[in-house]
């Protein structure tokens, strides 16, 4: 829902840092794979409830996913890049969240019910995606982008935000599971409307 905002924000600095990384050789898949290492370091973290570091984990993760772009956009894009990148998100997106289960079980059930409805909203995107690309739908209302991105109430934005206040109050896990899974259901639920609207025509 904020990610084509929150674009026109950070779109200006990211693109010059982009073009300054690419100047000196920093290839867009080194900063997406960078970026997911950091991420995967949070999981180990969480497990050991050491939230800050888990916190510095997950913003560094967040700062590559949009350096990568910036400097896929003064380079070349490649369609592997962009697979690369969405791939290797929601791997660290259900990672994140399974890591509370990890570290205290009776955070299991909260923590399956949201990474149940991660798949609800993966899904329904790149499923978007594929028929758009089929159809030649374009958007670059989030910016240039590999392949059609549809948006809805949880985006890039509110992902990360709900991930960062899992680290910052963890003992209030399952209420933001709760809250983040019914948004995560309810942008499915758009998706699926969007997509029997666009493509039944």
């Amino acid at each position: 829902m904020l990610d084509a905002a929150v674009r026109k924000v950070i779109d200006g600095p990211l693109n010059m840092a982009g073009r300054g990384l690419a100047h000196l050789g920093v290839s867009a898949n080194g900063l997406t794979v960078t970026g997911f290492v950091a991420g995967m370091a949070a999981l180990p973290a969480i497990a050991h409830e050491a939230y800050w570091i888990a916190l510095v984990c997950l913003v560094i993760n967040r700062l590559m996913d949009g350096l990568d772009g910036a400097v896929a956009r003064a380079t070349r894009p490649s369609d592997f890049g962009g697979f690369l990148d969405i791939t290797l998100d929601f791997i660290f997106y259900s990672g994140f969240v399974a890591a509370f289960a990890w570290a205290r079980p009776e955070f299991a059930f909260p923590a399956a019910l949201l990474v149940w409805s991660f798949m609800g909203t993966g899904c329904s995107f790149l499923a978007y995606a594929i028929i758009a690309a089929k159809t030649g739908q374009e958007t670059t209302k989030r910016g240039r982008k590999s392949f059609y991105y549809l948006g809805g109430i949880m985006e890039g934005t509110e992902t990360a935000f709900f991930l960062g206040l899992m680290v910052v109050i963890p003992d209030h896990f399952p209420v933001i599971c709760y809250v983040c899974a019914a948004l995560c259901w309810i942008t499915t639920a758009t998706r699926i409307v969007a997509a029997r609207d666009a493509f039944t025509r």
